[in-house]
């Protein structure tokens, strides 16, 4: 073995270096540098562009008005990132992994990436340490509001944020009607519910079932469009509101998809409250979120731990683990029944909970 190949000099004296592990610390150093190439290409719509077939970076750069040269780089960096392959040099052609950023392909993920590169959503990164010493948010200090206040006054990005949101959430809502006995309860009441992803899956799965989808006017506002296009519109009952001062009434299943980790402990604990006051005695919650494990696993599913450090940043919530979603539910008057994880590749667990009074009689199930 040549010193290139496996060894370096420091004090005088050789050492093993292993290349293979440090070339994957590169990748994660230069981590940002990948996150903002691809953000600067579904903001111009390079993967549509491109499209099913090939497209020269010459034509490219002509129809979006951009540089030649810099656009030529900007898709060899995505060719580098095995977004894009070139065919000869100055073509290129979408990758598999670059489809799935082309809105035309099903199971597209360009709302996501569109808006999870889009600076409202890194910006608070910039200022992860103060976030790590503090404790708090960061998205506060560069934007002046929560990041819900923010979607609020921009009702552009707010859309943005909701077609993100259920991008998301296909896979699970692909999954989770097969995973509980929903046929048992009459009438299932999706909380913060956005455009009714889940639930209109659900609901087609379940076709004796009804729903309430509540959720603010801005989390509401695709959900008409939705459930016509899903035939779903005389199956569920619209209502607006906010989850921390009331719960829609009506309904013997309550489900939280997505919502307990944008909060902390105590606002956590008011949403159930609040569902506590309106559930009857044979209802049942539902809480769908990732369940982080007691420790890090060899393995780990390392996107939900970034997600963990996002809440930091930008919400003010976490992630959490079972027994954290135990004591959760007991301050919010439930007793937890039962973990049940989706099948891989979903990283969410149905976390079932029952009112606190039926606990007592209330057989457990699930896994933990």
């Amino acid at each position: 073995m040549t010193r290139s190949q496996g060894q370096e000099t420091r004090n005088g004296q050789e050492a093993r270096v292993d290349w293979q592990t440090r070339g994957t610390l590169s990748r994660l150093v230069l981590g940002q540098m990948a996150t903002q190439a691809l953000g600067t290409a579904v903001r111009f719509d390079v993967f549509d562009r491109i499209g099913p077939g090939e497209l020269s970076a010459d034509a490219l750069a002509e129809s979006l008005g951009t540089h030649p040269q810099a656009t030529l780089r900007l898709l060899r960096a995505l060719a580098g990132l095995q977004l894009l392959s070139e065919t000869e040099p100055g073509l290129f052609r979408t990758t598999a992994a670059g489809d799935f950023l082309r809105t035309d392909t099903a199971g597209s993920m360009a709302a996501m990436a569109r808006m999870f590169t889009d600076p409202v959503m890194l910006r608070g990164w910039d200022l992860l340490d103060e976030s790590v010493r503090s404790g708090g948010t960061t998205f506060e200090t560069v934007f002046g509001t929560d990041f819900f206040g923010h979607l609020k006054e921009h009702p552009e990005l707010s859309a943005a944020f909701n077609e993100a949101m259920s991008q998301g959430t296909r896979l699970t809502a692909d999954t989770v009607p097969h995973h509980y006995d929903f046929g048992r309860f009459s009438t299932l009441v999706d909380i913060g519910g956005g455009d009714g992803t889940l639930l209109a899956s659900i609901l087609r799965e379940h076709p004796k079932l009804r729903g309430i989808l509540f959720d603010t006017a801005e989390g509401l506002a695709q959900a008409p469009r939705r459930l016509a296009d899903e035939g779903l519109t005389g199956r569920v009952a619209l209502e607006t509101g906010d989850f921390f001062a009331s719960a829609p009434a009506g309904g013997d299943l309550y489900l939280l998809k997505s919502i307990i980790h944008d909060w902390d402990d105590e606002r956590c604990a008011a949403i159930l409250r609040r569902i506590r006051d309106v559930i009857p005695a044979h209802g049942s919650l539902l809480i769908v979120e990732p369940v982080l494990p007691a420790t890090v696993p060899a393995d780990p599913p390392g996107g939900v731990y970034l997600s963990d450090l996002n809440m930091l940043v930008n919400v003010g919530g976490r992630e959490r683990t079972a027994d954290d979603f135990a004591s959760l539910c007991t301050a919010g008057g439930f007793v937890l029944r039962g973990v049940t994880p989706l099948p891989a590749p979903n990283i969410f667990q149905i976390i079932e909970a029952s009112p606190a009074w039926q606990a007592a009689s209330a057989p457990l199930r699930g896994t933990a």
